[in-house]
């Protein structure tokens, strides 16, 4: 990072529901151990801006938008994911505490699910949207199967306007630290996130749901007004056309 003017911070270890599961862990002492680092390295280099990729797994499922302060620590997260939310808490105060020190701006974009091109695919590693892509787009019997009931609720991104926030936030924020919800706004069943995929894919393909594998029932929409107050950002790119480029791509790219 010598000579580094600004980090872009989006390295994790990340996956899907079946290691939430399983191998919780991997999220915890992986991710509080390489941010740690950076975020010394950064403060030892004179960095001036850092920019982390948090996400919303802190937040307690709600059915009303959740505001960057809606979070309460005295509430119980969901067991699921209290290993993986306190890990970026640790993290979003660690950008706090080095923005105290008066050496750089950190900017902590708590974002929704993001989906797109260059996505992970592969059914051990990806999260709900890449592995459905995957599912439908290689399904050789016209079924694919469903965890859970699909009744849950996300926040799903595309990856561009995400991209277009970063650039904002390193363009125009003149504070210390931020904490910013970046999302679409819009709460929408896993259910109806498959559906969409199918039609996205012209494929003619039936659902079948798996009850005996883990999903995690919550639903969660985010409030982004900080985000468009202070940045002047909002989402461009509806669910229908990211699901279009991000299955173009795939199909171009032939990812697994």
């Amino acid at each position: 990072m010598d000579g580094v003017d600004v980090i872009i911070q989006a390295a994790a270890t990340t996956s899907g529901s079946k290691d939430i599961v399983n191998r919780p862990y991997i999220h915890v002492t992986d991710n509080a151990v390489m941010n740690s680092l950076l975020l010394r390295a950064a403060y030892d280099l004179n960095i001036k801006h850092f920019v982390f990729f948090s996400c919303t797994v802190m937040y307690q499922s709600s059915d009303k938008l959740l505001r960057e302060e809606d979070f309460d620590a005295s509430i119980e997260m969901h067991p699921r994911y209290f290993g993986a939310g306190w890990t970026k808490l640790y993290i979003e105060n660690m950008c706090e505490f080095y923005s105290r020190l008066d050496r750089a701006k950190f900017t902590v974009i708590r974002h929704s699910n993001i989906y797109g091109p260059h996505d992970k695919f592969d059914l051990e590693r990806s999260h709900m949207l890449g592995a459905t892509i995957t599912k439908v787009m290689t399904s050789t019997d016209g079924e694919i199967g469903v965890w859970g009931t699909g009744e849950e609720e996300r926040d799903v991104l595309y990856v561009g306007d995400l991209v277009e926030f970063v650039e904002q936030a390193i363009d125009r924020q003149d504070t210390p630290y931020e904490l910013v919800n970046v999302g679409s706004g819009v709460a929408v069943s896993v259910k109806e996130l498959v559906h969409s995929v199918i039609k996205a894919s012209g494929r003619d393909i039936k659902i079948k749901h798996d009850l005996s594998q883990p999903s995690i029932n919550t639903s969660l929409a985010l409030n982004c007004e900080k985000a468009e107050k202070m940045y002047g950002w909002k989402p461009q790119t509806s669910l229908k056309e990211g699901l279009a480029a991000t299955i173009s791509w795939w199909k171009e790219n032939s990812p697994v």
